[in-house]
């Protein structure tokens, strides 16, 4: 396509001028037809028009899982501006730094989390448009109420735009706060467009052919409908959706805001759900106890639809994978991806198949590297570094550096290394052996454990403390801090879950304390990762 239709924004309208009756979207019992989609985005961008926003602005959105999110973020797009997300878990102190970090002008939030947003809007130091989604709660003082914008605007005129129009996806940092990655909208379309191919379709060369396709899908019985568990402020959850889209959708949302397995259940079988896209145990391990759970009262759920299961950013188990294979001969596809990139690695097992958690093969574009950037030889024992080229971001948002050190040119071509370690065996198969040691992925969220320690050690009982991610059944791994106390008050450890979650997000605060005399750590002063993790999976004895 031409550059200026290589827009995600120009590409959705396409689609809901030639499907413009069908669903977009679905949540419990709302339907958001594909004319209402674009009507409703259309009048928030007048909205956002009229508060200053131009191209290039960002708007912040934090929100659950609802169709409004969606809007935001088509709104966004239609303006030429960035959806800048948020998790709805963060405190004060992270929404601060990303909304400083990011520039936002506008926030869009669900009222149930007006109060942290009061207490940002106090301490930001600069204007910033407010928009509450009303869900039952108090309106904060001078925000503009959403649904009104939508009656108060008529629909924006549409725009060219193109190919360069930026999505920024904020993940952790080095530090523990949000990074922003900055995706152009020429390398989403060429991420979508390889699931045309897919379904046996030509890659659409016009707007035309893009609104025909999804005619086309939306006629052949087996339409490209999702079912979104992960939240939309994640990358797994605002990819899948802005993939289906593309296709003509629609996207299927949970109600719920907690997790619910028997509701997840309900909703393949009410849609007959073919592809589920989860974020490792703790969003599979639910569905599983749901489906085992009717099985056992003599009322299972029909998900025989379901031809394919997937995670994507953390590991999923192996007594996970076997049990779901259960209930169905699904294709389970555990893919290696970031908020970087993807095709990394993955892979896939149906049943009968020999399960091994941590072994993949390699993406096409794929390659693992050593210290010195030369690829590790299969057999060789060597730890590496996952890279890949293919459809890739601009970088970090204001930080050149860490974009060099991440975005490298290698014969020719960009790779992305985000720092995913790995060994190859002999047969070609990748051993996936996670992040630094500086990195906890539990539930699906990146900890990053100096944020967590620096947290703890603000407490006057603690005098030292090193954070580690240990095994955990349901979350991947559990935050663990391993503690050295000082007198004369003496705090418990349910005190200082309580201390951390007071300043961090939820998400954040350990698990687990473990008590020691005093933390083990180099002449140098670094932390010994490896004893605390020792101490806090009881293989080390703590120093007395």
């Amino acid at each position: 396509m031409d550059d200026a239709s290589v827009n995600e924004a120009t590409i959705w309208e396409a689609v809901a001028d030639a499907v413009g009756g069908l669903p977009a979207i679905r949540c419990g019992d709302q339907v958001v037809s594909w004319s209402e989609f674009d009507d409703r985005a259309s009048r928030l961008a007048a909205a956002f028009t009229a508060m200053g926003v131009r191209p290039g602005s960002r708007i912040a959105i934090d929100l659950y899982n609802s169709p409004v999110y969606l809007e935001a973020v088509f709104a966004a797009f239609k303006v030429r501006a960035a959806p800048i997300n948020i998790n709805y878990r963060y405190r004060e102190r992270e929404l601060i730094h990303l909304l400083d970090d990011s520039n936002s002008s506008a926030l869009v939030f669900h009222g149930a989390l007006g109060e942290r947003i009061r207490a940002v809007t106090a301490d930001l130091g600069r204007p910033l448009d407010l928009i509450q989604v009303d869900d039952g709660h108090e309106r904060v003082e001078g925000a503009y109420e959403y649904e009104a914008l939508l009656v108060d605007h008529h629909p924006a005129p549409r725009i060219p735009r193109g190919k360069d129009d930026e999505f920024i996806l904020y993940t952790g940092g080095t530090t523990g706060m949000p990074r922003g990655v900055v995706w152009p909208h020429a390398s989403l379309f060429e991420m979508q467009s390889a699931q045309y191919a897919r379904r046996g379709l030509e890659v659409p060369e016009t707007l035309k052919q893009i609104g025909e396709a999804a005619t086309y899908l939306a006629q052949s019985g087996r339409p490209p409908i999702v079912l979104v568990v992960s939240p939309l402020m994640h990358g797994t959850g605002i990819f899948t959706s802005m993939g289906a889209f593309v296709l003509g959708g629609p996207v299927v949302l949970c109600a719920s805001r907690s997790l619910d397995g028997d509701e997840i259940c309900a909703l393949i079988e009410m849609h007959r759900i073919r592809s589920l896209t989860l974020v490792g145990d703790v969003f599979a391990k639910p569905i599983l106890e749901a489906l085992d759970r009717a099985e056992s009262k003599g009322a299972p759920y029909d998900v025989s639809s379901l031809e394919q299961i997937s995670s994507a950013g953390v590991i999923w188990s192996t007594p996970v994978k076997r049990g779901l294979l259960r209930h169905g001969d699904f294709l389970l596809v555990d893919a290696v991806a970031a908020t970087e990139g993807g095709g990394f690695a993955s892979s896939e097992v149906r049943r009968g198949d020999n399960i091994e958690t941590s072994h993949f093969r390699l993406g096409p574009n794929a390659r693992v590297l050593d210290s010195n950037g030369e690829d590790v030889r299969p057999g060789s024992g060597v730890v590496g570094v996952l890279a890949t080229t293919g459809p890739l971001p601009n970088g970090y948002l204001n930080d050149p550096a860490k974009t060099e050190a991440t975005f490298r040119m290698m014969d020719g071509k960009r790779y992305v290394v985000p720092g995913d370690m790995a060994t190859i065996e002999v047969d070609g198969t990748v051993v996936l052996l996670g992040r630094g040691s500086e990195v906890v992925n539990t539930g699906g969220e990146k900890v990053f454990v100096e944020e967590v320690e620096q947290a703890i050690a603000a407490h006057t009982s603690v005098r030292d403390v090193v954070v580690v991610g240990v095994p955990d059944e349901r979350w991947g791994h559990a935050v663990t801090a391993v503690v050295a106390l000082q007198g004369p008050v003496i705090v418990t450890e349910g005190e200082l879950i309580d201390f951390v979650r007071g300043r961090l997000a939820d998400y954040k605060r350990p698990r687990r304390v473990v008590f020691v005399q005093h933390v083990e750590r180099s002449p140098s002063g670094k932390a010994d990762r490896r004893w605390a993790r020792g101490v806090a999976e009881g293989t080390e004895l703590a120093s007395t």
